[in-house]
């Protein structure tokens, strides 16, 4: 499959956000990323539930909407009623993950589970086979702008790596400090989902940065 390229909303400006949203609807990106924080399981707070009804009134393109919340089970059915498509929890913040993700697929939604920089991949494996997602944090979560940690490539390579044996369609996004000069190797190590803030925002042409991620040909690998 082709990857997909999923602009992150917290990077657009907000004073001017069905602007940004409407840019998207109109770009070859494939989702909006939508980051939800709570200020206690990252050190940040975003936005919640009317800004999200504010941005799926203009989207034209699915939601991809990132938990980066405590207690996510509370708020499943409400984030899918405000239009989220994907659903991403941490495997951090979920005693009961399988209960959640079985949850998240009740309500409607494609399921996903992110995991931090420092938490190994390998954790995932009883669970792999009932994921649509799993989002591979490549920053500390919490933050816009950071850089690219770089053992992201291993964790990703060992994912797919295990996906190809559980569940050879996974999708596996990679969020944080990505851009041009490391989508290639992404691809190539086996991502196909790409969270895309300031590379896409702060670009001079957001509309070409998004063209140009979407029509890099990385010789990428056959999913």
């Amino acid at each position: 499959m082709k990857h997909l390229i999923a602009p992150s909303v917290l990077s657009a400006d907000f004073a001017n956000l069905q602007r940004d949203v409407e840019m998207i609807n109109s770009s070859e990106a494939d989702w909006f990323h939508v980051d939800i924080m709570d200020g206690t399981f990252v050190p940040n707070i975003s936005f919640g539930f009317p800004v999200m009804s504010a941005i799926k009134k203009y989207a034209q393109k699915p939601l991809d909407v990132h938990l980066m919340i405590v207690n996510p089970e509370h708020y499943i059915e409400r984030f899918a009623e405000a239009g989220a498509a994907v659903i991403t929890v941490h495997y951090e913040a979920c005693t009961h993950l399988h209960r959640v993700v079985q949850s998240i697929r009740i309500a409607g939604c494609k399921a996903g589970v992110a995991l931090n920089p420092h938490t190994p991949v390998s954790l995932l494996k009883d669970i792999l086979p009932d994921l649509d997602l799993v989002l591979v944090m490549s920053v500390n979560p919490g933050f816009g702008g950071q850089q690219f940690i770089p053992n992201t490539l291993n964790k990703v390579r060992e994912l797919r790596a295990m996906a190809s044996l559980l569940h050879p369609d996974l999708l596996i996004e990679v969020d944080g400090g990505v851009g041009l000069h490391n989508l290639e190797i992404l691809i190539q190590s086996g991502a196909n989902v790409f969270v895309a803030g300031n590379a896409v925002f702060a670009a001079a042409s957001p509309l070409d940065m998004i063209a140009d991620m979407k029509n890099l040909d990385a010789g990428i690998m056959k999913l």
